[in-house]
């Protein structure tokens, strides 16, 4: 009986304890998806790619929320919510004493991908949504997603990564269960 009255008082006095927490901090009631602010301190760097020319050339680098790491780490899944960022930025390349054709990534940001796991199908409504995730590009001096339609801005280029959740994960080291 005690339970129940302290259980019945908590939620009296902090009805925001019992609300149902938002699907993510970076989606909006209509599905519209943010870029996380700050992500290369609060996220989890996964990988990097380097492509060596074309309009994606550059250093492809891909962060995602712990929590989520955590969850594939043991179950091989992602869970809803899920938050991945795929940074692009410009190379240089020159000779340095490390070797004779060297690239790193310069300043010159050229674009963000955020993916947001979403098995629910939350926004079927919403061009940005489906295939179990949230799709979206960001660019530099443009404001929101520049992505309306995920099926013909987006997922060309994850085909591939199909049976693994669209997701290149065979990139990712930091996926994989410590040995």
């Amino acid at each position: 009986m005690r339970k129940v009255f302290v259980s019945l008082l908590v939620i009296l006095l902090y009805p925001q304890s019992v609300t149902a927490e938002p699907f993510s901090p970076h989606v909006d009631d209509a599905g519209n998806i943010s870029l996380p602010q700050d992500f290369r301190a609060n996220m989890t760097h996964l990988g990097s790619w380097f492509v060596p020319a074309g309009e994606a050339s550059g250093f492809h680098d891909v962060y995602a929320n712990r929590s989520g790491v955590d969850v594939y780490r043991s179950s091989g899944a992602f869970p809803d919510g899920t938050v991945l960022v795929k940074e692009l930025r410009a190379h240089t390349s020159g000779s340095y004493t490390t070797g004779s054709n060297v690239s790193f990534a310069n300043d010159t940001l050229k674009q963000w991908f955020v993916m947001i796991k979403d098995s629910n199908e939350r926004f079927a409504g919403n061009g940005s949504w489906g295939n179990g995730w949230g799709w979206a590009l960001f660019q530099p001096g443009k404001q929101g997603n520049q992505s309306k339609d995920y099926k013909t801005d987006c997922l060309g280029c994850h085909v591939p990564a199909q049976a693994t959740d669209w997701v290149y994960t065979q990139a990712y080291p930091t996926l994989q269960r410590s040995r």
